[in-house]
């Protein structure tokens, strides 16, 4: 019985611990010119750029202030990082996520994924100003 009552703590600070790992290998390890991170298949196979491409560069950049920057590697994660850090520290308060575990989670779930295909599709539309959405070129490896 005690192990059940220590294993949410123990998620939360594996959870954590991971998530500052992570941070520190995108801190020290720039995604454009560090070779071992993943490229993106969907955008090798047809050219396109999926909802997450730019995000490790994003990420990369807010790490080292540089908002403007991880805004156009990856305006929707930017975005969408403090609602993830909301529900993630309401978590680890032992709150009710003020989304997530509502009754009306499975809106909110229909709700994003909608935005984040909206955002999929509309960042490769190839004219002005939609390409202010793709991830730069230099950083793309085109």
């Amino acid at each position: 019985m005690r192990l059940l009552t220590m294993r949410k703590p123990l998620q939360d600070v594996a959870l954590f611990g991971a998530i500052i790992a992570v941070g520190a290998v995108i801190f020290f390890f720039n995604p454009a010119t560090a070779a071992f991170y993943p490229k993106c298949l969907f955008h090798k196979l047809t050219g396109l750029y999926c909802p997450g491409c730019g995000s490790t560069r994003a990420l990369y950049c807010l790490l080292h202030g540089e908002l403007r920057e991880a805004l156009r590697n990856n305006a929707l994660l930017v975005l969408a990082l403090p609602l993830i850090g909301g529900v993630l520290l309401a978590r680890a308060l032992r709150r009710q996520p003020p989304i997530a575990a509502r009754q009306s989670s499975l809106g909110w779930l229909w709700m994003v994924l909608a935005a984040i295909v909206a955002f999929g599709v509309v960042r490769n539309i190839p004219c002005r100003p939609f390409l202010s959405l793709a991830p730069p070129v230099e950083t793309t490896g085109k």
